[in-house]
């Protein structure tokens, strides 16, 4: 966007709008017909490929510790501070929280983590990660960010910065349509 000076209306442009963001995005015909849509050319299905292979190649590397995705990304988020309750951290996981329950009281019973009710507000819960729970969370970011160079080997920072772009607009998109998306993943997607 441009910013003009009042004084000066040809004052040189303060800054742009990086390049991906909603406002700048040209109106198109739709990329997708029923008669050319097929799966090998879904960008969901390929977004979702990728993130199968990323959590298999992360659960391979943090095996050793018994960790499953379900439980180092509650870790790694709780170790970051990212979720400190239980109502922030099944937000940021999409999970309700009877599923994030079952999860948490694994993580419990594993001495990594521990739920405090609230003294001002007892309907919130407190998570907080045992020294153990730090020692099992520590090699995550490591691990999100070989597996993540390694699939982004052969970009450069201008591609990756485009293809960030690409994919915050692409999320723009979807959250304004109508229909609000599922708070709760399905069962069937479910990694416990």
């Amino acid at each position: 966007m441009v910013k003009r000076s009042n004084s000066d209306p040809a004052s040189v442009p303060e800054a742009a709008d990086p390049p991906g963001t909603p406002h700048d995005a040209p109106q198109n015909e739709p990329i997708y017909g029923p008669g050319t849509f097929t799966r090998e050319n879904s960008v969901g299905y390929l977004m979702r490929r990728i993130v199968h292979l990323m959590v298999n190649e992360v659960d391979h590397r943090l095996a050793d510790g018994g960790l499953t995705h379900a439980q180092w990304t509650p870790l790694f988020l709780i170790h970051r501070g990212q979720a400190n309750t239980l109502a922030a951290l099944a937000r940021d996981l999409q999970l309700d929280a009877g599923a994030l329950t079952r999860t948490l009281d694994r993580l419990e019973a594993k001495g990594l983590c521990r739920r405090e009710r609230s003294v001002d507000d007892r309907r919130v819960i407190h998570l907080t990660l045992t020294p153990e729970g730090e020692k099992a969370a520590a090699p995550v970011p490591g691990v999100l960010c070989d597996v993540s160079n390694t699939m982004l080997q052969g970009f450069s920072r201008e591609e990756w910065e485009t293809l960030m772009g690409f994919l915050r607009r692409m999320v723009a998109n979807v959250e304004t349509l109508k229909a609000p998306l599922p708070t709760t993943v399905p069962e069937r997607h479910r990694e416990d």
